[in-house]
C-alpha cells in the first residue's frame, strides 16, 4: 500500500478513533437495551448456592443429582429439582413454568427447552398431597 507519509496514516489512525469514540457510547448502552429474563422470586431466602452457581451450573447440579438418584438410589434433597419447584413456584400461579415462571423465563431467554416436566411436576405438592 502506498501512503503520502505519515499524514495520511495518522489520519486514519484519527479517524478510526473518531469512529470508536462515536460507536463507544452505543457499545456501553446497548446491553442495557436487551431485555433480560424476568426472575421473580416469591419465596425469599438463601439458595442450595450462590447466584452466579446457580446461573452457570444448574444443569449439571441436577444431572448430578439424577444420575445418584436412578443408577445408585441415593436421594438427597439439596440438588433435588423437587425442592427447586418448591422454593421457585410464583405465587400466583403455583407452577415454574408460564410466561413469567422461574424455570420458562429463562429458559426462553436461552433458547434452551425445558424437557424436565416432561415427567417431573412444575408444580409443588402441598402438605396434603393436592398440587395449588
Amino acid at each position: 500500500m502506498k501512503t503520502n507519509g505519515t499524514g495520511a496514516f495518522t489520519g486514519r489512525i484519527a479517524r478510526a478513533i473518531c469512529l470508536l469514540a462515536l460507536l463507544l457510547p452505543v457499545l456501553v448502552f446497548a446491553s442495557e437495551r436487551v431485555p433480560k429474563p424476568v426472575i421473580n422470586i416469591d419465596r425469599q431466602g438463601k439458595c442450595v448456592e450462590d447466584s452466579a452457581t446457580m446461573r452457570r451450573e444448574h444443569p449439571d447440579m441436577l444431572k448430578h443429582q439424577r444420575d445418584l438418584t436412578m443408577h445408585e438410589g441415593i436421594r438427597t434433597r439439596k440438588h433435588s429439582l423437587k425442592e427447586c419447584v418448591e422454593c421457585h413456584a410464583s405465587a400466583k400461579t403455583g407452577s415454574v413454568l408460564g410466561a413469567k415462571g422461574f424455570c420458562q423465563s429463562c429458559h426462553d431467554y436461552a433458547s434452551v427447552r425445558i424437557d424436565c416436566f416432561n415427567c417431573h411436576a412444575s408444580k409443588p405438592k402441598l402438605a396434603s398431597g393436592v398440587k395449588p
